[in-house]
């Protein structure tokens, strides 16, 4: 079940997910999880899920949501079904597929919710890692912030929910390629540290042929609070047990 360069990390609620070096998980997918949570007995998507995580994280407390984890490295998506057979998990299935190539994979239009962690770095930009998969993983060069955004427009039904989380200075690009994929911008929240620094992430959630406008900044969610602990909750229980 675990292969060498991986180990066991909880996350709570007796759920435990396969990580290594490359795929693994931070604060932000934890930040992310929460801010897009699922209702109950939906049908969601995480895109570029990696290891998993995210449909993991949901799982914890909800296991009527059926979740459909697509990944485009075979080592990534190997690590999530391994995973979701560790833990019993039937509401989970794993798909190898580009996120770009989804026609015929998953069927479109009959999604509640798509999410999506993707690389932070634009293509072009930084200093590039030259071990291909870490390259993906940070970098825009397997998709980009439209491609995301389209692959969104066609998995959800009318009304459905798309959440992504990103970089600030990122965000006019994630405005405009939402409102030019059909997905409206309705909710915003920045993440701060603490008050006295500036914002280093920024969660968005769209609607599916969403009337235009109607933007709801909410309050900064700060690292440092209790809300944040409220937030990782059974994780850092997990990390006690």
């Amino acid at each position: 079940m675990i292969k060498n360069g991986e180990h066991l990390e909880p996350l709570g609620n007796g759920i435990r997910i396969i990580v290594s070096d490359l795929f693994r998980f931070s604060t932000d997918t934890i930040i992310l999880a929460d801010f897009a949570k699922p209702r109950k007995g939906i049908k969601a998507v995480d895109l570029g899920t990696g290891c998993g995580t995210i449909p993991l994280l949901w799982s914890r407390s909800d296991k009527t949501t059926s979740i459909t984890a697509v990944e485009l490295q075979p080592e990534g998506a190997d690590m999530a079904r391994r995973s979701v057979e560790l833990n019993g998990l039937d509401n989970i299935s794993v798909v190898n597929a580009d996120l770009k190539e989804l026609k015929g994979v998953l069927p479109f239009g009959s999604f509640d919710l798509v999410c999506c962690n993707p690389p932070y770095k634009e293509s072009g930009t930084g200093i590039k890692n030259p071990d291909g998969e870490k390259l993906l993983a940070r970098h825009e060069e397997g998709c980009t912030i439209g491609d995301i955004c389209l692959a969104a427009k066609n998995l959800l039904q009318f009304g459905g929910r798309f959440v992504m989380c990103q970089r600030p200075e990122r965000l006019a690009d994630v405005l405009e390629a939402m409102r030019s994929n059909d997905l409206e911008p309705k909710r915003l929240r920045f993440v701060q540290q603490r008050p006295e620094k500036p914002p280093k992430l920024f969660l968005v959630e769209g609607r599916r042929g969403g009337k235009k406008g109607g933007l709801v900044t909410e309050s900064t969610l700060f690292i440092e609070s209790d809300e944040m602990l409220g937030i990782y909750g059974s994780y850092k229980e997990g990390y006690l047990e």
